[in-house]
């Protein structure tokens, strides 16, 4: 199953399927979940000890509801046909990963696959075309085959992936540390290649947590100020990062919209997938999308999911085996804690750029997120005494921070329509 797994992953990105033609017309994605899905069914022994796993399908469902509530029947069969394997990946993924060592692994494909990318844009910005016959975007940004058309999308695996290249990097001898460094600039190489607003703040970000993590807040701030004068400098997009750019602007008025889909269809949404039939551009973030197309319910159930992921790392991070009587072996317990940190910056990373992008259903979240969770639930088997994160204890609390969360990008969202 885990190698299954590892194979799903890499066609994901790469894509293989997508630019060589003796490839075209085989369902080579389908048949690869379907065969790990049969290896986790015949599985014994199967966990389902984090709340991602009903969050997830149910969220499915109220996608469907959502759409007969809007009176396209069909597109509640179209919507489980195009989500419902993203749903089995991360079931299988999640059950896949929950070792440190398969950990580490999947990170490093998620690496590799990434950097296959990142050379695509580098002979793409080169001589105008890559490898996969794909030519420059006409604004002149790189961009791949598939889900990655977009160069924002290959701006967010690059960021998402940066700080599992640099943990990859930290063990081992000089050869190995040298390749995933090397790895690491590739990667950076490929944001600026993007010129990605979003990839770029998304790096930002990371490096931001990062040393305010290692060297205080302080030295984070001055280290982040210096970061984006840098960035602006490197990137005539980021030079144009202003609300009255029309740009930006355009994205602000489509955040504006989401909230009014969302107040005039307040539980259900407007349907998956259906937002750019009320409004001539798509969100632009993350989370009023599913505001907008899944209300108040699909929103409530998609932040509880991906908060999780979040709270699974730091919960792991927290956690002190000496004080829960627990034996710790060399270098054991640090190792799960860098690893559970290394996630979290990869969940920085990616929704730090998901929030000015529409990637609320795009498979890569999805995957990256069953990797957290099947770090969790690992860690918790080795040791005990990692707290259980259970869904019964919270939904209250999720009913309030989705109230809240709704709140603030109403006023962020008119704040920034005044000052525009």
């Amino acid at each position: 199953m885990f190698t299954l797994s590892l194979i799903y992953l890499a066609l994901t990105i790469v894509r293989p399927q997508d630019f060589v033609p003796a490839l075209e017309g085989i369902p080579l994605l389908p048949v690869v979940l379907l065969l790990a899905f049969a290896a986790w069914m015949i599985r014994a022994g199967k966990s389902f000890d984090a709340p991602q796993f009903l969050l997830l399908p149910v969220f499915l469902l109220v996608g469907m509801v959502s759409m007969v509530a809007n009176h396209w029947f069909g597109g509640a069969l179209a919507l489980l046909e195009s989500f419902g394997p993203i749903v089995i990946a991360f079931f299988v993924f999640a059950a896949a990963c929950t070792t440190p060592r398969r950990v580490t692994i999947a990170m490093a494909v998620f690496v590799l696959c990434a950097c296959v990318l990142a050379q695509h844009s580098i002979v793409q910005a080169n001589t105008g075309t890559g490898w996969t016959g794909v030519p420059l975007g006409e604004d002149g940004r790189v961009r791949y085959v598939g889900i990655f058309n977009d160069p924002n999308d290959v701006g967010l695996l690059f960021a998402a992936t940066l700080p599992m290249a640099f943990f990859l990097s930290s063990g081992g001898g000089f050869l190995r540390r040298l390749w995933w460094l090397a790895a690491a600039a590739l990667l950076l190489y490929g944001v600026y290649l993007t010129n990605s607003r979003g990839a770029m703040l998304a790096v930002l970000v990371v490096g931001g947590i990062f040393v305010w993590q290692r060297r205080g807040m302080f030295t984070a701030g001055v280290l982040g100020v210096l970061g984006l004068v840098v960035m602006r400098l490197l990137s005539s997009r980021m030079q144009e990062l202003d609300p009255d750019e029309s740009s930006a602007f355009g994205r602000v008025d489509a955040w504006y919209e989401g909230m009014h889909m969302f107040f005039s269809n307040p539980l259900l949404g407007v349907g998956p997938g259906n937002f750019t039939d009320y409004n001539q551009l798509t969100a632009h973030n993350s989370w009023i999308l599913v505001l907008a197309e899944t209300g108040f319910l699909g929103y409530t159930l998609w932040l509880a999911f991906t908060s999780y992921g979040f709270w699974m790392m730091v919960t792991v991070m927290r956690h002190q085996p000496e004080a829960a009587g627990e034996p710790v072996r060399a270098g054991t317990w640090k190792s799960e804690r860098a690893i559970a940190f290394t996630l979290l910056l990869s969940l920085y990373g990616l929704f730090a750029a998901a929030f000015f992008l529409s990637r609320s259903y795009t498979v890569v979240m999805y995957l990256l997120i069953a990797l957290v969770v099947g770090h969790y639930m690992g860690a918790r088997q080795r040791w005990p005494g990692v707290p259980l994160l259970r869904l019964t204890d919270h939904w209250m609390r999720w009913l309030a921070v989705s109230v809240a969360s709704i709140v603030a990008l109403y006023v962020i969202t008119t704040i920034l329509l005044i000052g525009s």
